[in-house]
C-alpha cells in the first residue's frame, strides 16, 4: 500500500514555497521522496535545509509570479537540473481586502494575475513538458473556501479562487488523455501570514472558530497528506476535483 504514495524519483515544482502552506506541502512531498523545485521571489534556505536533510535534492528558482515572464525559465530549470517535471503545485497567491465599493482596479489586476493567470500559464508549460515526457503527471492548485462561497471584502480573491476551481475542471478534461491528473486543494481557515489580521481580530477570530467543527485553525502540516495523495499514484483515477481541507467548515 505504501508504494501508492511513494514519490521517489519524482520532481515537484512548488510555487510560493518559502513559508506557510507552500512550505508545508513542499516538505511533505520531499518526505514522500520527491525532489523539490521551490519557486518564488525570495530565496528559501529553511526549505532547502529541510528537503536536503531528507536526502532529497532542492533547487531554488527566482521568480516574481505577479508576471508570467519567468514561466519558461521555471520549467527549463527543473528540466536542466533534475531531468523533468512530474508534479506541479500552484500555491503562490495574494489577497487584497477592501469593501467592494472602494476596491481598486490595481488590486483586482494584481490578484487575478498571480492567482489565476500565472496558474494557467505555468500549468500549460508544465503540462506541455509532461506530455513530451510521456509518463503522465500531476497538477495541484490551491483553491480556497471562497471557491465555494462569496466571502466579503475580497472580490478579486473570490473571483480568482472560483476561477481556479473551474480551471481545474477544464484542464482535467483536456489533459486526461495524456495521463495527467489535475486537482485542487481548498484549504479552510489556515494559520498563515495571509490570515494574520483575521487571527488577531477578537470578533472575527471567535466567529470563525465557532463555525469550524474541528475547533482550531488549520496548519501547513494539515495539507501534507492531501498533497501527497494528489501527487501520487494513489489518485490516478481522481481528476477535476477540488478537495476541501477545512476542519469541517463546509459541512457546518
Amino acid at each position: 500500500m505504501s508504494a501508492l504514495f511513494d514519490l521517489k524519483g519524482k520532481v515537484a515544482v512548488v510555487t510560493g514555497a518559502r513559508k506557510g502552506l507552500g512550505f508545508g506541502m513542499a516538505e511533505g512531498l520531499a518526505e514522500a521522496g520527491a525532489d523539490i523545485v521551490g519557486v518564488g521571489p525570495v530565496a528559501m534556505p529553511e526549505l532547502e535545509k529541510s528537503v536536503t536533510s531528507l536526502g532529497r535534492r532542492f533547487l531554488y528558482v527566482e521568480a516574481d509570479l505577479t508576471s508570467q515572464d519567468r514561466i519558461p525559465a521555471i520549467v527549463g530549470a527543473a528540466v536542466e537540473n533534475f531531468g523533468g517535471v512530474d508534479i506541479l503545485v500552484n500555491n503562490a497567491g495574494i489577497v487584497r481586502r477592501a469593501d467592494m465599493l472602494d476596491f481598486t482596479e490595481k488590486d483586482w489586476d494584481d490578484v487575478l494575475s498571480i492567482n489565476l493567470k500565472t496558474v494557467f500559464f505555468l500549468s500549460q508549460a508544465a503540462a506541455r513538458r509532461m506530455e513530451r515526457q510521456g509518463r503522465g503527471g500531476k497538477i495541484v492548485s490551491v483553491a480556497s473556501m471562497l471557491s465555494f462561497q462569496g466571502g466579503i471584502r475580497v472580490p478579486s480573491y473570490t473571483s480568482s479562487k472560483s476561477g481556479v476551481a473551474g480551471l481545474t475542471k477544464l484542464m482535467a478534461n483536456e489533459l486526461a488523455k495524456f495521463n495527467i491528473q489535475v486537482n485542487a486543494i481548498a484549504p479552510g481557515y489556515m494559520a498563515t501570514d495571509n490570515t494574520e489580521a483575521l487571527q488577531k481580530d477578537p470578533v472575527r477570530s471567535v466567529e470563525i472558530l465557532a463555525r469550524i467543527p474541528a475547533s482550531r485553525w488549520g496548519t501547513p502540516d494539515d495539507l501534507k497528506g492531501t498533497v501527497i495523495f494528489l501527487a501520487s499514484r494513489a489518485s490516478d483515477y481522481v481528476t477535476g476535483h477540488t478537495l476541501a481541507v477545512d476542519g469541517g467548515w463546509l459541512a457546518r
